[in-house]
C-alpha cells in the first residue's frame, strides 16, 4: 500500500501569486488579488514535495518540486521558478525579504530531497529491470518514465510593489473552513491517482490476456511434444525389435534419443516460464486489491468534501444573519441619538427660556 499526500503542510507562507503572461513570456499576470497561503506539501505516494496554494476553493499553484527546477530571487522581495509539467512560470511577491529567503530555503531543501529520492527510484527501477532484460522475450519489462526536460528560466522585468495584505475587520476561517480549503487539492490528487490506476489497470488486463493466451499456447506445444515424445520412443522400440540392424538405424536410434532430450529440456523450460506467469498474476491481483482501496479512499475523501461544503455554507449563512442584526441594531441606536438629540436641543431651549423669564422677573 503506498503512502498518501500530507494534509498538514510542512512549511507555509504568505505571498502574492503571479503567473508569466503565456503570449509575451515578459509580463507577470496576478492570479490573486491579495496575499495568500503558499505552502509546501510531501506526497508520500510518489514519494515528491509539491508547492500548493489556494485562493478561496480554487487551486493557482499546484507544483511538483523536480531536481531540475531553480527558484531565482530577482529582487528582494520577489522570486520565481518555472515549472515544465505545467508549461508556466510562476512568482511570489512576500512582504519581506526574510520571508523570501526562508522560502528559498526551503526550496533548496526540498529540492536536494527530491533529487536524491529520484536517484534511489532509479536505482531500484535498474535493480528491478536488469532481470527482466535478460529473461525470455516472453517476459514484460516495465517502461522507464521520460524525464522531461527543465522549462527555460524567464527573468521577470516587473517587480510588485512593497505592499502588506490590508487587515480588515473580517472574521478569521474557522478549522473547518480551513479543511474544507484543502479538500479540492486532496480531492484532485486521489482522482490522478485514479486515473494512474485506471491506466495501470488496462495495461495488467492486456498483460494478462497475453500471458493466458501464452499458456494455452504453450499447454498446446506441450501437448504436442508428448505426442511427438511417445511416437518417437515407439519408434525407437520398433527399431530395436528389428532383428537386422544396421549402422543407419543406430545412428536414427542416436539422433531420435537427442531429439527427446531436446524436447525434455524445452518442456521444463516452459514449465518454468508458467510458474513464472502464476507469480505474475498474483501480482496483478495485488494491483487491483490495492486499486479499490484507494477508490474507496476517494469515495470517502468526497463524502468528507461534501460534509465540509456543507457546514462552510451553514456557518455562512450564520455569519450573514449576525451582520444583518447588527445592522439592525446600530440603525436602531442612530434613531435613538437622532431623538436624544433633538430632545436635548429642546431642553436647552426650554432652560434658556426660562433663564430670560427669571431676570426678567428679578
Amino acid at each position: 500500500m503506498g503512502g498518501f499526500i500530507s494534509t498538514q503542510p510542512i512549511y507555509s507562507t504568505r505571498a502574492h501569486v503571479f503567473q508569466i503572461d503565456p503570449n509575451t513570456k515578459k509580463n507577470w499576470l496576478p492570479t490573486s488579488k491579495h496575499a495568500v497561503t503558499v505552502s509546501y506539501f510531501y506526497d508520500s505516494t510518489r514519494n515528491v514535495y509539491r508547492i500548493i496554494s489556494l485562493d478561496g476553493t480554487k487551486a493557482i499553484i499546484n507544483s511538483t518540486i523536480s531536481p531540475n527546477m531553480t527558484f531565482t530571487k530577482t529582487s528582494q522581495k520577489f522570486g520565481q521558478w518555472a515549472d515544465s509539467r505545467a508549461n508556466t512560470v510562476y512568482g511570489l511577491g512576500f512582504s519581506t525579504e526574510h520571508h523570501l529567503s526562508k522560502f528559498a530555503e526551503k526550496f533548496a531543501e526540498y529540492k536536494e530531497a527530491a533529487r536524491l529520492a529520484k536517484e534511489k527510484s532509479q536505482e531500484k527501477m535498474e535493480m528491478a529491470t536488469s532481470p527482466s532484460q535478460e529473461s525470455p522475450g516472453g517476459e514484460l519489462s516495465s517502461p522507464l518514465t521520460p524525464v522531461t526536460p527543465p522549462m527555460e528560466n524567464i527573468n521577470g522585468t516587473d517587480e510588485i510593489c512593497d505592499t502588506t495584505p490590508n487587515s480588515d475587520s473580517r472574521p478569521e476561517p474557522s478549522q473547518n473552513a480551513l479543511a474544507f480549503a484543502h479538500s479540492p487539492a486532496m480531492t484532485k490528487h486521489w482522482e490522478a491517482e485514479l486515473e494512474a490506476l485506471k491506466g495501470n489497470n488496462a495495461k495488467l488486463t492486456a498483460a494478462l490476456l497475453e500471458s493466458t493466451a501464452n499458456v494455452k499456447q504453450w499447454k498446446q506445444q506441450l501437448a504436442a511434444y508428448q505426442e511427438e515424445a511417445e511416437r518417437l520412443h515407439k519408434r525407437v522400440t520398433e527399431l530395436e525389435c528389428q532383428s537386422n540392424q544396421t549402422p543407419v538405424i543406430k545412428s536414427q536410434k542416436t539422433e531420435l534419443n537427442q531429439t527427446i532430450e531436446e524436447l525434455e529440456n524445452t518442456l521444463r523450460d516452459k514449465e518454468e516460464e508458467m510458474e513464472k506467469l502464476k507469480e505474475e498474476l498474483e501480482t496483478m491481483n495485488d494491483l487491483m486489491e490495492q486499486k479499490d482501496t484507494l477508490t474507496q479512499k476517494l469515495e470517502e475523501t468526497e463524502l468528507r468534501s461534501r460534509v465540509l461544503e456543507e457546514q462552510l455554507a451553514g456557518a455562512e449563512q450564520r455569519l450573514e444573519e449576525n451582520q444583518e442584526e447588527q445592522e439592525n441594531f446600530r440603525k436602531s441606536l442612530r434613531t435613538l441619538l437622532e431623538l436624544l438629540d433633538g430632545k436635548i436641543f429642546e431642553l436647552t431651549e426650554l432652560r434658556d427660556t426660562l433663564a430670560r423669564l427669571i431676570e426678567e422677573a428679578s
